[in-house]
């Protein structure tokens, strides 16, 4: 089963590229953040008529995250919104149960994570209680057992080797002592880096922002993560960066990062 997570940043802006990258990699199952529209003005049709069944939850102008899953997969027991906040109507979570007769179950989740900026604003505590309810959230997935993939846009740069320039972020949401603290915590419950399981080397970013030349200069970051319970991990074959889209006409500022489970 070959999953992958991407930030569109705009399905209504990316949908070409999207038909194009299923067509091209034949991911099974896609987790896609930041679709920024409602759930009736989500491509539906074109992503059907690719082979992918598609699950929504979507927000008008911001955030917005779904489900893509490729036939004869089925998904089922789709949770909408993270648990642990009744009052947070932001689009950032959707989780579901992928089957198939010759393929054992995963649970999926596409996760798009508060950005956290400015610091000194409301967003940065949210970003924090966010980060708390999916730890929450990601112990008690574990307890059932199961393969378990936490697939999204983090908006957490780990390690300074996951950024190009680490200096330019030390006063950044995404890469502030708390916010990596906040990081780790949700791994030490029991989760696998997928990417960095497979390749641990410096350089390797999924983000380069559209000012000040960032993709010429390869001035990224790594934000984009999945993460897998200790089933899942079992599993892992592979795990890499679909960096070719970041050069596309009128791309996102994000690119895919796929992991491959037997």
């Amino acid at each position: 089963m070959r999953i992958a997570t991407w930030n569109v940043n705009s399905i209504k802006q990316r949908v070409g590229h999207l038909v194009d990258f299923l067509a091209a990699d034949k991911p099974d199952v896609v987790c896609l953040q930041e679709l920024k529209c409602q759930d009736e003005a989500f491509p539906r049709a074109e992503i059907e008529a690719a082979g992918y069944a598609v699950e929504t939850l979507g927000q008008k102008a911001y955030n917005g995250v779904a489900l893509l899953v490729r036939a004869p997969l089925t998904l089922s027991e789709v949770r909408r919104g993270l648990p642990g906040d009744d009052t947070d109507a932001q689009a950032r979570y959707i989780e579901g149960l992928i089957t198939g007769e010759d393929t054992a179950p995963v649970r999926v989740a596409s996760i798009y994570l508060p950005n956290g900026n400015p610091v000194d604003g409301p967003k940065y505590p949210y970003k924090l209680a966010f980060l708390e309810r999916l730890r929450r959230h990601a112990r008690d997935l574990l307890t059932r057992e199961e393969a378990v993939v936490l697939a999204g846009d983090y908006n957490v740069i780990p390690e300074p080797e996951d950024a190009a320039d680490p200096a330019a972020w030390e006063t950044d949401a995404l890469f502030l002592p708390r916010t990596r603290a906040a990081f780790r915590a949700l791994l030490a419950e029991g989760f696998t880096e997928a990417l960095r399981a497979c390749d641990p080397k410096p350089g390797l970013y999924t983000f380069w922002d559209y000012q000040a030349g960032a993709w010429n200069r390869n001035a990224g970051i790594r934000i984009d993560h999945l993460l897998l319970s200790p089933q899942a991990a079992d599993r892992l074959v592979s795990a890499s960066v679909q960096k070719r889209l970041r050069g596309l006409e009128k791309p996102s500022d994000h690119v895919p990062v796929t992991v491959e489970l037997a």
